[in-house]
C-alpha cells in the first residue's frame, strides 16, 4: 500500500487533515480533506496537450454529494443519485470562480477537477472542505496554476462578531453567510447573503476571511513541497508585434469608433464588420496569417481600446462617467392574469418579473444530504437567447441561470415576512427579455417591485447594482453599472444589492490575481450611491407593499389552536374536517403544533372555515351567552348544546317558587335558547342557567 502524506491544521474549530498519494493515484492530483466530521475527495485531471483549434479554456467543476455519505439511500426508482442538485451546481460555481483565474493567459489544455463528498455529518457544509481540498489537487498536480488558493466561511453576530467557517445551526441566528476565497496576497471572490449589514461590516468579514485562510494557504504550500510533482512546462505564444500593428493600422480606427457607438446592436455590427475588413485584408493567400491569428489580435485590440479610455478618463462605451446609473423606467400591475408583475428597464437590460402566491402544500420540497426540508421561497431565473439577440439552443435550466437565480433570492430573502407574518409559498420568476450587463440585478428589483405589487409586506424594497473595474499597474477605475463589453473586457464583477438601511447581498470575481481593500472600498461606496439612486425611482413608482392581496390570489388565514383540540377538528376518520372542507370549500393543513393553516379561493370561504375551526376548538367561558339547540331532554332538565361537542345542562325544577311538574311543558327538543354559563368543573362538565322569555324569570 503506497504511504500517505499528510498536513495537518486547524481551521478556526475544526481540524483539517490534507491527504494524498494514497486514494485516486492515476489522477493528475488528488486530495481528500477532513474537516471536522466532512470527508471530501478532490481530483484533478490535466490534458497535456490542447485540442487543435481550441480557442477557449476546458475548465470544469464537478461538486457531487453522495447519500451513502450520511447513511441514507436516495429516494425515486432508481435508488441512485441522479441529476446534480441546486446546492451542487451553485458549489460547482463557487469552487470554479477563484481558480479559473489563476491559470495562465492562453492556456487551452482541458483541466477536470471533480469534488466528492463521501462523508459527512449534517452539521457542517462540505462546500469548505472542497474548496480547500480542490486547491491542494491542483497545487500538487504540476499543472500550470497560480495558487494556492484558500476558502472560508464568515458568519456574524452583534454579540460575538465574526466566526470562521459557522454550522449550519449557527447560520441560522448569524446575520451573514459570506464565502471567500483568495491567494495568499488578493481576494479572488465573494459571495454572501446578510441582514442588512453596512458596507463597512460587509468589507470587515472579507478581510477577516482573508486573513484566517491564511493557515490553509501555509498548509497546502507544506503538502506541495513535500508530495508536489514536477511542474509542467508551459509558456504562452509569443505575440507577433508585426502582425498587431498590421491589424491596428487596418481597423484600430474603426475599432474605437464602434465603442463609441451606445446602442448595443449597432456596436456590434460595426464590430462584426471591422472583423471581417482585418481578415479580408491580412488573410487569404499563402504565407498570410490565419483567420484565427487575426481575429485573436482583433480581441487584444478591443480590450486595448476600451480599458485605455476608460483609464485616460475618457468617456464610456455609451457616454457616461464611471458613476452614472443608466436611464431607469419602472412599471408595475403589468400582467393582467399575475398576482403581481413588474417591468424592470435599466439601459438595455430588462427584466418582467413575476409573483405567485400559493400554500404551504406549494413549497419546494428540498432532499439534501443534511436531511429533507420545505422552502416557502422560490426565485427562478431565466436567460432566452432572444434577449441578446441570438438565436440559441432552448434546453435545461443551466449552471448560469441557476447561479443568477440563487443570488437574486439572496438579495431579497432577507426582507421576506415571516411565516407567522405572511403564511404563503411565493414564487418568482424573472424573464429576461434583454440583456446587457447585470441581468441578475435587475432580477432583484424586479422581484421586489413584483412582491409589493401582489401584496406581499417587505421590510423593505431592496434594489441591486453591478460594478465593474479596469486595472493597469497602478492605474485603475471603478465602473457602477457595467455593461456587457465592460464585464467582458474589464477585471471585475462586483454585485452589491441591499436596502436603504444596508447590504443584503454581494458577490465578487475578480480575473486578475486580486485587488486591493482600498479598491473594494471604493466599489462599495459606489454601489451605495447607485442603490440608493435606483430605490428612490422605484419609490416613485411603488415603495410599499399593496394593503391587499389581488383578487385572484388564494385567500389564507394562519391560526393556533391547542395541540389538544386537533383530533376534534379532525374527527373520527377525519369526518370532521372532510365535513368542513366540503361545507366551506377550503382546504385545512394541521400541524403537530397546533398551526392550522386555511386556504381558499376567496375570502368569505376562508373566513368560513376559520369560523368553523375556532367554534369545534373553543372553550366554554363561564359568564359568557351563548345561543344553543337542545338536544336531550331529561326529568330534571335540558341538554344544549352550546359549542361543537359541548353539551351542558340547564336544570329545571322550579319557576317563580313553583315547582315544575313536566320539563317539556317549558321547554322542547330542537328548541334554540340563549343560555348563560355558570360553571365547568374538572372534569368539563358545564352548567348553564335560562332566562324564560315569557314570564323573565330565573329557571334553575
Amino acid at each position: 500500500m503506497p504511504q500517505a502524506i499528510t498536513k495537518t491544521f486547524q481551521y478556526g474549530k475544526h481540524e483539517v487533515t490534507l491527504e494524498t498519494g494514497r486514494v485516486a493515484r492515476q489522477a493528475s492530483g488528488a486530495v481528500l480533506v477532513t474537516m471536522g466530521g466532512v470527508q471530501v475527495l478532490c481530483t484533478v485531471v490535466g490534458a497535456k496537450s490542447a485540442r487543435e483549434g481550441q480557442d477557449f479554456f476546458p475548465l470544469s467543476v464537478h461538486y457531487q454529494e453522495k447519500y451513502y455519505a450520511v447513511g441514507r439511500i436516495p429516494g425515486g426508482f432508481f435508488k441512485r443519485e441522479a441529476r446534480p442538485s441546486e446546492k451542487e451546481t451553485l458549489t460547482s460555481r463557487l469552487i470554479d470562480r477563484p481558480i479559473r483565474p489563476l491559470f495562465p493567459k492562453g492556456y487551452m489544455n482541458e483541466v477536470q477537477v471533480i469534488c466528492t463528498v463521501m462523508s459527512a455529518d449534517k452539521i457542517n457544509d462540505p462546500d469548505i472542505a472542497a474548496m480547500i481540498g480542490t486547491s491542494a489537487a491542483l497545487a500538487v498536480s504540476g499543472i500550470p496554476f497560480q495558487g494556492p488558493i484558500g476558502g472560508a466561511r464568515v458568519g456574524y453576530t452583534e454579540e460575538a462578531g465574526y466566526s470562521l467557517n459557522p454550522t449550519y445551526e449557527e447560520l441560522e441566528t448569524s446575520m451573514l453567510d459570506m464565502v471567500v476565497a483568495g491567494t495568499s496576497d488578493a481576494v479572488l471572490m465573494v459571495e454572501s447573503e446578510a441582514q442588512e449589514l453596512s458596507e463597512d461590516e460587509m468589507l470587515g468579514a472579507v478581510v477577516f476571511a482573508h486573513q484566517q485562510m491564511q493557515v490553509a494557504i501555509s498548509a497546502i504550500n507544506e503538502l506541495v513541497a513535500e508530495a508536489g510533482k514536477p511542474r509542467w512546462e508551459y509558456a504562452p505564444e509569443a505575440k507577433d508585434a508585426a502582425l498587431i500593428e498590421q491589424v491596428r493600422g487596418v481597423v484600430g480606427a474603426d475599432i474605437n469608433a464602434a465603442y463609441q457607438t451606445a446602442d448595443k446592436m449597432e456596436r456590434q455590427n460595426a464590430l462584426s464588420q471591422a472583423r471581417s475588413k482585418a481578415v479580408e485584408t491580412l488573410c487569404g493567400e499563402e504565407g498570410q496569417p490565419s483567420a484565427a491569428e487575426v481575429s485573436g489580435i482583433f480581441k487584444s485590440l478591443e480590450k486595448e481600446i476600451v480599458r485605455g479610455r476608460i483609464l485616460d478618463g475618457q468617456p464610456r462605451i455609451d457616454g457616461r462617467d464611471s458613476k452614472t446609473v443608466r436611464g431607469i423606467d419602472v412599471e408595475v400591475d403589468v400582467l393582467s392574469g399575475t398576482h403581481g408583475s413588474a417591468l424592470f428597464t435599466r439601459g438595455e437590460t430588462q427584466a418582467i418579473a413575476t409573483c405567485t402566491l400559493g400554500t404551504a402544500r406549494d413549497s419546494q420540497i428540498i432532499d439534501a444530504i443534511e436531511g429533507e426540508r420545505r422552502d416557502p421561497f422560490m426565485l427562478h431565473y431565466n436567460f432566452p437567447p432572444y434577449s441578446v439577440g441570438e438565436a440559441g439552443r432552448m434546453g435545461a435550466t443551466g449552471r448560469r441561470e441557476i447561479g443568477h437565480g440563487r443570488l437574486a433570492r439572496r438579495s431579497v430573502a432577507a426582507v421576506l415576512p415571516s411565516q407567522e407574518e405572511f403564511p404563503y409559498t411565493i414564487r418568482i420568476v424573472s424573464e429576461i427579455t434583454e440583456s446587457n450587463g447585470s441581468s441578475s440585478m435587475a432580477s432583484v428589483c424586479g422581484a421586489s417591485l413584483s412582491m409589493m405589487d401582489a401584496g406581499v409586506p417587505l421590510k423593505a424594497p431592496v434594489a441591486g447594482i453591478a460594478m465593474g473595474l479596469v486595472k493597469e499597474g497602478e492605474r485603475f477605475a471603478v465602473l457602477t453599472d457595467i455593461l456587457g463589453d465592460e464585464d467582458h473586457l474589464g477585471d471585475m464583477d462586483f454585485k452589491v444589492a441591499g436596502t436603504e438601511a444596508g447590504v443584503t447581498a454581494l458577490q465578487m470575481d475578480i480575473k486578475i490575481t486580486g485587488i486591493t481593500e482600498e479598491i473594494m472600498e471604493i466599489a462599495l461606496e459606489q454601489a451605495y450611491e447607485a442603490r440608493a439612486h435606483i430605490l428612490k425611482e422605484m419609490a416613485k413608482v411603488i415603495g410599499y407593499a399593496r394593503p391587499e392581496l389581488p383578487d385572484n390570489a388564494p385567500a389564507m388565514t394562519l391560526l393556533e389552536i391547542n395541540p389538544d383540540k386537533i383530533r376534534d377538528v379532525i374527527g373520527k376518520g377525519g369526518a370532521t374536517i372532510r365535513a368542513l372542507t366540503e361545507e366551506t370549500g377550503a382546504t385545512i393543513d394541521i400541524e403537530d403544533n397546533g398551526t392550522v393553516r386555511v386556504y381558499a379561493a376567496d375570502k368569505a370561504a376562508a373566513k368560513a372555515a376559520v369560523d368553523r375551526v375556532r367554534e369545534i376548538t373553543a372553550e366554554a367561558e363561564v359568564g359568557k351567552i351563548y345561543e344553543g339547540k337542545v338536544v336531550r331532554l331529561e326529568e330534571f332538565g335540558a341538554f344544549v348544546n352550546i359549542l361543537p361537542g359541548k353539551d351542558g345542562l340547564v336544570h329545571i325544577s322550579q319557576i317563580a317558587n313553583k315547582r315544575i311538574e313536566k320539563v317539556t311543558d317549558y321547554i322542547k327538543m330542537d328548541d334554540t335558547v340563549k343560555v348563560k354559563v355558570m360553571e365547568v368543573d374538572p372534569r368539563g362538565r358545564i352548567k348553564l342557567t335560562m332566562r324564560d322569555l315569557e314570564q323573565d324569570e330565573s329557571v334553575e
